[in-house]
């Protein structure tokens, strides 16, 4: 009898224990964590592709490092996937504990990718104190990367939706929608394009499209198959078979990246440009590199958004140290900086409502030429297992030309 009711005690702790938040889990409370953390070094690898970013972080790094004894390294980076591809040789190799990066900067495929392979440190996201300030509720995507539960292992940092950007002066009224945005290229032979995918902003230009080609999404949301794959990109390919031959220089070539195409806009070589950030032209206005008459937009029906997040590695040395600058990250004060358009421009990923006025007033700050006047639906990313093949079939079709 005894030994029975130790089974059925164990049984219900162990349930209890597995719906507890981690730090509840281990015995290890925020005050142990932060202890744990003083005196160690963060190797953060993130994207370096901007200076406002890398000033961001060089900043964060100066708080950690003065408030919790935390240093931040910054590890500059081009391409995420690579990071994955190291982490992935550590654990092969069997660097269990000792690995090479503690925390980075990811969403979409290379999370699904880390996250399948069991490449991830967690759950410890919704364990961090600063967590309960996240809009999980207007903000779903918070919870959800590229249609594939988060599930606590990685933290969402900032919020992207693809914007489009024009001078008025020369483009009084915009197209709306991707068959608008065809019609305008028609109507302004060599004035539109893309970045070549895989660049991150030519293959959601592409699932842009593929949204909009398709009434029903449903299999959109789910790993992608074979079928699938065939039914939905059917109508993608006709549509950019349509679009190619207006484009700049007839579609037989494509900027190699977003900031090219930014470029070629600032110099009238192009009439439209576009970003993941709500906020990039009114950066770039406030910095003179476009003019004051650019005005951003979103499609009327809504576009293509997600939210970007951080993750430890499973390996990770500075684990702790990892928790601690992440929720830094998602503090108030650390949130409305970044969503300042003087530092980085980024939207925030706090609900303010939940935030004490004297924090909520960090981000009250008066909109600036080039913010996008009305913010339209976000309209969720396909699964994470679509970009791969879908970027394959692209080159395939037009990578050679």
């Amino acid at each position: 009898m005894n030994t029975s009711l130790s089974r059925r005690q164990a049984i219900a702790l162990m349930g209890a224990s597995l719906s507890m938040p981690l730090h509840a889990q281990t015995g290890a409370p925020w005050a142990a964590t932060l202890a744990r953390a003083r005196g160690q070094t963060v190797y953060f690898n993130a994207w370096a592709g901007s200076q406002n970013i890398n000033a961001y972080l060089q900043w964060a790094a100066v708080e950690v490092q003065k408030r919790f004894g935390v240093k931040l390294a910054h590890v500059k980076i081009t391409d995420t996937a690579e990071v994955v591809k190291r982490v992935r040789q550590e654990k092969a190799a069997g660097k269990l504990t000792d690995g090479t990066v503690d925390m980075v900067w990811i969403n979409g495929e290379n999370f699904l990718t880390m996250k399948r392979e069991g490449l991830l440190f967690g759950p410890f996201a919704e364990s961090l104190p600063n967590f309960a300030y996240v809009d999980v509720q207007g903000k779903p995507t918070t919870r959800i990367d590229f249609s594939e539960p988060v599930e606590g292992l990685e933290a969402p940092w900032g919020m992207a939706q693809l914007t489009f950007f024009a001078d008025r002066a020369r483009v009084p009224q915009p197209p709306r929608s991707m068959a608008e945005l065809l019609a305008f290229a028609k109507a302004h032979p060599g004035r539109v394009s893309y970045p070549r995918p895989p660049d991150f902003h030519g293959s959601t230009f592409i699932k842009q499209v593929l949204l909009e080609v398709n009434a029903d999404r449903s299999a959109l949301y789910k790993p992608v198959t074979p079928d699938a794959l065939v039914r939905a990109s059917t109508p993608l390919w006709a549509f950019l078979d349509a679009l190619h031959p207006h484009l700049w220089r007839a579609g037989r070539q494509f900027p190699q990246n977003s900031a090219a195409v930014r470029q070629m806009m600032a110099d009238g070589e192009l009439l439209l440009a576009f970003t993941f950030n709500p906020n990039e032209a009114a950066n770039e206005i406030a910095a003179g590199r476009l003019a004051p008459s650019v005005v951003s937009y979103q499609f009327s029906g809504g576009s293509i958004g997600n939210t970007h997040f951080l993750a430890i590695p499973f390996n990770a040395r500075a684990r702790e140290g990892a928790q601690v600058l992440i929720n830094f990250l998602l503090s108030p004060e650390a949130q409305a900086r970044k969503a300042d358009i003087a530092q980085w421009g980024d939207p925030t990923v706090l609900a303010m409502e939940k935030l004490p006025p004297a924090e909520r007033a960090r981000f009250n700050a008066s909109p600036l030429p080039g913010q996008v006047e009305k913010v339209t639906a976000t309209l969720p990313e396909p699964h994470g297992s679509w970009v791969e093949p879908l970027e394959r079939e692209w080159l395939k079709r037009y990578g050679q030309q």
